[in-house]
């Protein structure tokens, strides 16, 4: 089975004093988890300070987004380059807030993770349904084109070079969160549209990671289920007890 993976999503919330503040306070009880892995995603302001605090700490920096140039004329913007050149090996892909409040598409989407894979970081593909297209059943089909997008034509070595994070949209900051048993539905799909598309023997080795309201009184279940390898957490991510009862789950 592939080695479980917990990736803390700040999103826009905290100074580069906060955030440091915060993920040495976390320090302590993440330490002693050697038989999984932690990535913490902070504000691309405090990668630089949060990502020394976690060198040393044996664990990983994430980037919530990146432009798919190396360099170039894009003001704003933050090229797979330099998230490698700050020692990230995550970066968070067309996630939902990405799709819905910025306008990226499957094809956008698509080339980050191609230029992600070619600069050697794991890019972390998110893919999920809004309420209106679970209630129309379009849940499956809407997961394909999302996935078909982001990963059209690539080639991995081995299926740890890429992570899938299954995040309904209807449940993200809603307090909502799909039962263990419908979440583990969509991540047998997937694992078998991963089969199909690029072999199943890469296919096992892909962690699908679940990203819908993850709370240290579902987690325990939802890491129960066969194909889901770990969680993409928002706002629980931020409490530090809330957060060291995820990355510690199945231990009470």
């Amino acid at each position: 089975m592939p080695t479980p993976l917990i990736v803390a999503n700040w999103k826009m919330h905290k100074t580069v004093s906060e955030a440091v503040d915060l993920v040495q306070e976390m320090l302590p009880d993440l330490r002693v988890i050697p038989e999984i892995q932690v990535a913490v995603a902070p504000p691309f302001v405090a990668l630089s300070a949060v990502g020394v605090v976690l060198r040393e700490a044996g664990l990983f920096l994430a980037a919530q987004n990146m432009f798919w140039e190396q360099e170039g004329a894009y003001t704003g913007e933050i090229s797979p380059v330099m998230l490698r050149d700050l020692g990230c090996r995550f970066v968070i892909l067309g996630h939902s807030e990405r799709r819905q409040y910025f306008g990226e598409g499957d094809g956008e989407v698509g080339r980050k993770v191609h230029s992600a894979l070619q600069e050697g970081l794991v890019p972390i593909l998110c893919v999920g349904e809004t309420l209106g297209e679970r209630e129309y059943g379009k849940t499956f089909e809407v997961i394909e084109r999302q996935m078909r997008g982001g990963f059209e034509d690539i080639v991995l070595d081995s299926g740890e070079e890429l992570v899938i994070a299954y995040e309904p949209v209807w449940a993200i900051g809603t307090g909502k969160t799909s039962s263990p048993e419908a979440a583990q539905e969509v991540h047998g799909f997937i694992r078998g549209l991963l089969g199909n598309v690029l072999g199943e023997k890469v296919s096992e080795k892909i962690r699908i990671i679940y990203g819908g309201s993850v709370k240290p009184d579902n987690v325990d279940a939802l890491m129960a289920m066969k194909d889901i390898n770990g969680a993409l957490v928002g706002g629980a991510s931020l409490d530090v007890d809330s957060f060291s009862r995820i990355v510690n789950f199945g231990r009470d």
